[in-house]
């Protein structure tokens, strides 16, 4: 429980977003679910007006798996688990949470069916989703168990102190290693899409070569910010497609190419409870790594994929052309 008292007449949404550094809706979903208490006293509006001085009390409790609407029929390496969070590889081709015109199992689904406790800060569609990942994306993705993990985890996703980096087999080298920011927005020639817009909203995202190969090249994406196909459109603006990903752009080997060849390799945090700085890596799947191995030698991509190096070429960004 997080017990703080009112400093003005503001709206208790609004108060409870500011005080556990949360989205707005995500406080909207606490006070609706009779969490938040002012005065000894539950309150369900999101509007309601404290009087200065109040005192206010969130409860963070945790929601009960909820009933699938569809078969599981996939499964979810774990790469760590505490009572407060999990870490997952999350495979190609999973979507995180459920959409009304989604007809299938998602990640929250799977989550469900294995009877986790998780937190309802973002609702029961999202129980436990912290951060996304495109569907076609595979790897690390971190799940929060209660709302107390949730909300710090949440922090430092928008303070970026929650690191992620990917790989990505891509078309082109890089002219040279860059540092992309542009901002997104949806297209205005497809909605299917985003694109870069002038009036889009902030995205930045670092860019590094890693081997080239035969006719691909293997490059690390760190992100930034976290808008949605972030790296793609990022890539696709500079004319650089990802192996896979006919969406934006690649035009060849696609009846071999089964999904995007984009990895959540690394991430890391600190640990919403403990404190202590912690760091995981996503395996690589074995799609990707097959084709990895038929387009680069063996021996160089597993030595320009060791965390070591990744971290040591992301240390420092001073010679990043910026774009």
């Amino acid at each position: 429980m997080v017990e703080f008292y009112a400093q003005s007449d503001d709206r208790l949404d609004i108060m409870v977003s500011k005080e556990l550094k949360i989205s707005r809706n995500q406080a909207i979903n606490l006070i609706k679910d009779a969490l938040v208490i002012v005065n000894d006293k539950e309150i369900l509006k999101p509007s309601f007006k404290a009087n200065p001085n109040d005192k206010i009390c969130v409860n963070f409790a945790e929601a009960k798996p909820q009933e699938n609407r569809y078969e599981v029929k996939f499964d979810v390496p774990i790469i760590y688990e505490d009572e407060n969070l999990l870490v997952l590889n999350k495979p190609a081709g999973v979507v995180v949470h459920g959409a009304n015109s989604l007809k299938e199992a998602s990640l929250v689904e799977w989550l469900n069916e294995k009877s986790f406790m998780l937190s309802n800060l973002n609702g029961a569609v999202r129980a436990g989703i912290v951060h996304r990942l495109d569907r076609e994306t595979s790897g690390a993705i971190v799940v929060a168990k209660t709302n107390l993990a949730h909300a710090k985890l949440s922090e430092q996703l928008s303070d970026k102190s929650m690191g992620r980096i990917y790989l990505a087999m891509v078309d082109l080298a890089l002219k040279s290693d860059c540092i992309l920011d542009r901002p997104i927005a949806r297209s205005p020639a497809n909605r299917l899409k985003n694109a870069v817009v002038a009036n889009g909203k902030p995205a930045k995202t670092a860019f590094r070569n890693l081997c080239e190969g035969k006719n691909a090249n293997l490059i690390a994406c760190k992100l930034f910010t976290g808008r949605t196909h972030q790296i793609r459109v990022h890539l696709s603006s500079i004319n650089r497609h990802i192996l896979g990903d006919n969406l934006y752009g690649f035009k060849s080997e696609k009846d071999r190419i089964s999904r995007i060849m984009l990895h959540a390799y690394l991430m890391y945090f600190t640990h919403p409870i403990t404190g202590e700085k912690l760091e995981f890596v996503a395996p690589l799947y074995d799609d990707f790594k097959n084709l990895a191995y038929k387009k680069f030698q063996m021996e160089d991509f597993d030595e320009k994929i060791k965390p070591s190096h990744i971290h040591s070429i992301f240390s420092d960004l001073s010679d990043c052309v910026r774009l």
